[in-house]
């Protein structure tokens, strides 16, 4: 959105100032400030935004948004305020509601992105659309987020992320949405609640801060997300496969690593994204559209056109080898549904290089142990542990399996295993950095089988 500094001014309640101009872009990172920006200078756990004010303005931000107590320099184009993240979080409510247009916020314990991802490809063929960046889904995020929605857009959709209570409801009045979806509610993050409950009773302020007249998406297989119609006096839609929805797969062919063919509403559909996980995905999505007036059977070549956003479920074929990129993040619900990729994916050996999944508190080795008797369950011919707590999934499989404390040791052991026909998935949670045993064995794989080009 471009604001007059004269508007940001008085949304947040100052004076005049001494300088104008206007706002083109919003930034809260002095190493991604383009001219027109304006920048945030926040206070943080490792970094103080005031430190980097002045490569900031040398990058050409029409102003920085600082605090009172910063030391003002002569002539300098600062903007005062009393704290610069609660002034970030101001400056989006008031934009958001200025720009007055449709906002679809989404949220779940996990598939937040990929059903964000999908709701907009599906539904940039009918009017503009913005989405978030990547997974900006937090405090500062999803401001930003709403501050960038370009002002020619009709509709913007974003997600909301949270891993400690007290976190949703600032965050759901700040998007006001039209639309609130909720994918799923699991443990993911249990370790900062006290129960599943908990979480999904946080994830319900979503629903009761869509505007009224607006409509709650709910899956109605998750029994603690189907509740929350309660929560919401207007329109409700469900989706879902295994129990009656309004918006419902049926015949749902699931192929692994070649994607998943199903029917919503009479209308046959396929796509890319592997796994029955994601179609509970695109099922949001198409229901997320539908109260915009679109039919589930206008949407058949978007959804052939959707596609895995980086490290979320990316199919790579290199030397004879299928590799399962999906080592953005992990929690118990995402890893078990990665692993039945993995085991309808078709494949001579599959072998699961499962990372450790953290935020899982007191509940972490048992949730762990669970994960490996799902591996086995799946028919995982070799598992490879990477980090901590993964050790008590090699442990309690049962299958041949190997444990390393770091990535790297896992890659140079892969590279030599791996060989034409296998299928190999990577997921873990992100500190785990899984992308380390990824690219690495690309490489190995691009040596070793140089006529084999990597196809994504």
């Amino acid at each position: 959105m471009i604001l007059q500094l004269s508007q940001i001014r008085a949304w947040l309640g100052l004076p005049a100032g001494t300088f104008e101009g206007e706002a083109r872009g919003y930034s809260i990172d002095s190493r991604t400030v383009v001219p027109g920006d304006l920048f945030f200078a926040i206070r943080g756990p490792r970094f103080d935004g005031h430190d980097f004010v002045p490569d900031a303005l040398k990058r050409g931000a029409i102003a920085a948004v600082v605090e009172d107590s910063y030391a003002i320099r002569e002539g300098a184009a600062l903007i005062p305020v009393p704290e610069t993240g609660a002034a970030l979080r101001a400056l989006a409510t008031d934009a958001r509601r200025n720009w007055g247009k449709t906002v679809i916020a989404v949220t779940g314990s996990s598939g937040k992105t990929t059903t964000k991802d999908a709701i907009a490809t599906l539904l940039a063929d009918f009017l503009p659309v913005a989405k978030s960046e990547g997974n900006l889904n937090n405090e500062y995020g999803l401001p930003l987020s709403l501050l960038r929605v370009p002002d020619e857009a009709r509709a913007a959709v974003v997600e909301i992320g949270i891993n400690h209570p007290g976190e949703m409801q600032p965050l759901a009045e700040i998007a006001s949405p039209d639309v609130g979806v909720v994918t799923n509610v699991g443990a993911a993050h249990v370790g900062n609640f006290a129960s599943e409950d908990e979480i999904a009773c946080e994830k319900s302020y979503l629903i009761e801060a869509v505007k009224a007249g607006g409509t709650a998406v709910l899956n109605a297989d998750d029994r603690r997300v189907s509740s929350f119609r309660e929560r919401h006096e207007g329109r409700t839609v469900t989706f879902g496969i295994d129990l009656p929805a309004d918006v419902r797969a049926e015949r749902v062919e699931d192929r692994g690593g070649d994607g998943v063919r199903f029917r919503v509403a009479g209308t046959a559909m396929s796509m890319r994204l592997p796994g029955r996980h994601n179609v509970y995905n695109v099922l949001a999505a198409i229901a997320a559209i539908g109260p915009l007036g679109i039919r589930p059977g206008s949407l058949v070549d978007a959804l052939g056109r959707l596609q895995a956003s980086a490290m979320r479920g990316v199919v790579r074929k290199a030397g004879g080898v299928t590799l399962i990129d999906d080592c953005y993040n992990a929690n118990p619900a995402a890893m078990t549904a990665m692993l039945q990729v993995l085991r309808r994916t078709s494949a001579s050996r599959r072998i699961a290089v499962l990372g450790e999944m953290r935020e899982l508190g007191e509940r972490s080795r048992e949730l762990h142990r669970q994960i490996g008797r799902v591996a086995a369950s799946a028919g995982i011919d070799y598992l490879v542990a990477v980090g901590g707590n993964a050790a008590e999934i090699a442990s309690a499989s049962g299958v041949p399996s190997e444990f390393f404390e770091s990535p790297l040791e896992a890659a140079r052991a892969l590279a030599r295993m791996v060989r034409p026909g296998d299928a190999v998935l990577l997921k873990a949670s992100r500190g785990v950095r899984l992308e380390r045993v990824r690219d690495p064995l690309l490489r190995a794989l691009e040596l070793r089988f140089p006529e084999e080009r990597i196809v994504t």
